[in-house]
């Protein structure tokens, strides 16, 4: 079993920034791959950056690139989304989600573990 639970999440001006922190424990060797996705207001879920655990590779939507950083602390077992240049159309909940895969899926389905979400609200 893998836990995980997202924080960091709030309220900021556009042009902020937040950090996001997703906190994996349990069997996190089932956690090879750990993704960020998001749940505008009224909008279907959406995956937003992901991270590789064994080699650190990273993925980025185009909506987010050059803006967002994911990144990975193995000694706390936490994965990082370091939000720059935040933009109102950010603002959607955010989910962690961990995927036992060898590679890193794109479709929340494929992902066995999952968050409650942390609120990011982005105002202009």
């Amino acid at each position: 079993q893998v836990h995980v639970v997202e924080s960091g999440g709030g309220s900021v001006q556009a042009g902020g920034s937040l950090r996001l922190s997703c906190a994996v424990s349990g069997n996190t060797g089932s956690s090879n791959c750990i993704s960020w996705f998001r749940q505008p207001p009224g909008k279907e879920r959406e995956r937003v950056t992901a991270i590789y655990t064994g080699d650190g590779g990273s993925w980025y939507a185009d909506s987010v690139k050059g803006r967002f950083t994911i990144s990975q602390d193995d000694a706390k077992n936490t994965v990082y989304l370091q939000m720059n240049s935040l933009k109102p159309e950010d603002t959607a909940i955010y989910y962690c989600a961990a995927s036992s895969r060898y590679w890193c899926p794109g479709e929340w389905a494929d992902y066995n573990y999952w968050g409650q979400g942390t609120q990011v609200t982005v105002s202009s």
